[in-house]
């Protein structure tokens, strides 16, 4: 989808393992610079030392408004958002992200993370813990499992947290959709790092700043973030507001914006065999249309 700039800057906001701003050096002229944002410290080792097109920014993509008046860059011409936790940060269990490894309760994607799962696990009240698991995971069982690590407390390492979820979740459920800690650790994640409010910040900051016949392309892993990015491409591509009964258009407003993607495009069952983290994926893609 971005493989047709020949000019300007694309934006990589979720460097990681520089997977994507492999493929796009590979796919545009040299003309093309990219800038890679990362939040988290660990991801400017994977920056080739021949990505000589390549400026790397340590900072959440949140800020790609800010970045980009620092860096006088006024126009992109296209931004690639592969949301989530990086595989890197999965496999890594110091960094506290999985259920299966045994590691401290930290979960920060950055040192610029509002807090620590760990304070979030072993000082919130429990309403706030049970609301912000219900929220962020759309767990059905989000009360019960507020209250069980609420008497667990303190809970020291992810391997007790998920311990202490599993007994919370009614055993025939624990049979069928994974592992119960699953939505769970995605809550706390998403709380830790304010996954949904650097989403919001950062697709409206790409999204602003987008030359015409730019793209903007957005690959979501859960419900929360597409329906943020859904909901977001909407409402700038419908331009006419007019009532739907009238037979013509008379208020004259034409959409900036065209979505390119009317229902989420979703792996191949060759990439998922690949990739299997890549199972739950959704990409939606908008366009920036000409003056």
């Amino acid at each position: 989808m971005l493989n047709k700039m020949n000019q300007g800057i694309l934006v990589d906001a979720t460097f990681g393992g520089g997977g994507h701003t492999a493929r796009l050096i590979e796919a545009t002229p040299t003309s093309v610079r990219i800038l890679a944002f990362d939040r988290d410290s660990d991801a400017a080792a994977n920056v080739q030392s021949d990505w000589n097109r390549v400026d790397f920014v340590q900072r959440s993509f949140g800020d790609i408004e800010q970045v980009l008046d620092e860096k006088s860059i006024y126009q992109i011409s296209g931004a690639l958002f592969d949301l989530g936790v990086s595989s890197h940060q999965l496999d890594e269990a110091e960094r506290g992200f999985s259920y299966q490894r045994t590691g401290p309760l930290d979960m920060r994607m950055g040192p610029d993370a509002p807090f620590s799962a760990e304070e979030v696990v072993n000082e919130w009240s429990e309403a706030e813990l049970a609301r912000a698991i219900q929220r962020y995971s759309e767990e059905r069982f989000a009360r019960r499992i507020a209250r069980a690590i609420v008497q667990a407390r303190p809970i020291a390492d992810t391997t007790v947290l998920a311990d202490v979820v599993k007994a919370a979740v009614p055993a025939a459920t624990r049979r069928t959709g994974g592992h119960p800690a699953r939505r769970t650790f995605q809550a706390l994640r998403i709380v830790a790092n304010d996954e949904l409010g650097e989403l919001e910040r950062g697709l409206d900051g790409a999204l602003a700043r987008l030359a015409p016949g730019g793209r903007c392309v957005v690959i979501s892993y859960h419900s929360l973030e597409d329906r943020i990015v859904k909901r977001r491409f909407a409402n700038i591509s419908k331009g006419c507001e007019c009532p739907p009964d009238l037979p013509v258009c008379v208020c004259g407003i034409t959409p900036d914006y065209e979505v390119l993607t009317r229902k989420p495009v979703l792996p191949t069952e060759a990439e998922i065999a690949r990739n299997p983290r890549a199972r739950s994926a959704k990409m939606r893609v908008v366009e920036r249309l000409a003056a």
